[in-house]
């Protein structure tokens, strides 16, 4: 008789999806899709493949035979004179398809009408949180500290206080370099709900970078309103390095423990280095010294108490 965890089933384990994204280029506009491309190469891989539809069935089909029970939806860089329209063609989707379960969408924390906005996407009942970038540095080596959109920008603090009223946590997603500033903000609003995107985006795996990237985790982590999502592995060229992947995984969940980690595929964008399976496999693996109740709470439950699903 095998002795093997019931958990190493992965495709018997229940599934909730922190993190993917649905796309249908004919009903709305995506400038970073459908534009002309003239910046530098799209950092995750070929970025050529994106340039399709990926609509709910695309989803389903990437993700069997896999038990995905529930999924969110995060905001996919829709026009930004479209932010409430992508929330009502996504619940129109739900209603179609029964995916996403819930909604993350977007506002600008500094755009003028940024109250309106807000105010029309809680109209619609599937909205859970906000996905709100904040202006980042291109490197390690550049400094924006303080600029408008930033992170110290009074505005931007402003815009990100406007969510604790609506019961609504905010989507962090910055580049490593960033996260130790991302944790002052995590300190200075505790009430409000935040997570982690892609890990953290452990971009550089030198020592000296990762060392950062745990640095910043850590400062996160120290702020119980943060969670991190186990999601985005992939590396520059659509790279998928095995090796360094399980280390990020380990001490991501290390430093947050299993009662504040998610797990999130990220599809499709994900889909330039690793298919769904090979993301669930790779998770699994990393974590195969965790029992079956950490590995639930990382696959579903946290996500479902983080993001309100089924209320």
């Amino acid at each position: 008789m095998s002795t093997q965890p019931s958990h190493r089933a992965g495709t018997q384990l229940a599934i909730v999806d922190a993190h993917h994204h649905l796309w249908d280029l004919a009903s709305g506009h995506y400038p970073w899709l459908q534009d002309a491309y003239h910046g530098p190469a799209f950092f995750l891989g070929e970025y050529e493949k994106l340039r399709r539809d990926y609509l709910a069935d695309d989803y389903q089909r990437d993700t069997y035979p896999y038990r995905v029970v529930a999924s969110v939806h995060i905001e996919a860089e829709r026009s930004r004179m479209q932010q409430v329209d992508e929330t009502r063609w996504l619940h129109e989707v739900h209603e179609r398809s029964g995916t996403p379960s819930v909604v993350v969408p977007h506002v600008s924390f500094v755009q003028p009408d940024r109250d309106e906005v807000l105010a029309a996407h809680m109209a619609w009942p599937r909205v859970r949180g906000i996905r709100s970038k904040p202006v980042t540095a291109r490197s390690p080596q550049e400094r924006v500290t303080g600029q408008a959109g930033t992170m110290q920008d009074p505005r931007w603090l402003d815009g990100l206080a406007a969510l604790e009223g609506y019961n609504l946590s905010w989507d962090l997603r910055v580049p490593f370099w960033h996260l130790a500033q991302a944790a002052e903000v995590a300190a200075a609003f505790p009430r409000i709900r935040m997570a982690v995107n892609h890990t953290g985006l452990p971009l550089d795996r030198s020592e000296a970078g990762l060392a950062e990237w745990r640095r910043g985790l850590e400062a996160l982590a120290a702020n119980p309103n943060v969670y991190v999502k186990l999601s985005e592995f992939g590396l520059a060229g659509g790279r998928w390095d095995a090796d360094s992947n399980r280390r990020v995984i380990r001490d991501a969940v290390a430093i947050f423990g299993p009662e504040r980690a998610m797990f999130a595929s990220n599809l499709p964008v994900s889909s330039l280095s690793a298919s769904f399976p090979a993301i669930v496999e790779a998770v699994l693996e990393a974590l195969a010294d965790y029992d079956d109740a950490a590995i639930a709470r990382i696959f579903a439950h946290n996500a479902i108490a983080f993001y309100r699903i089924g209320d």
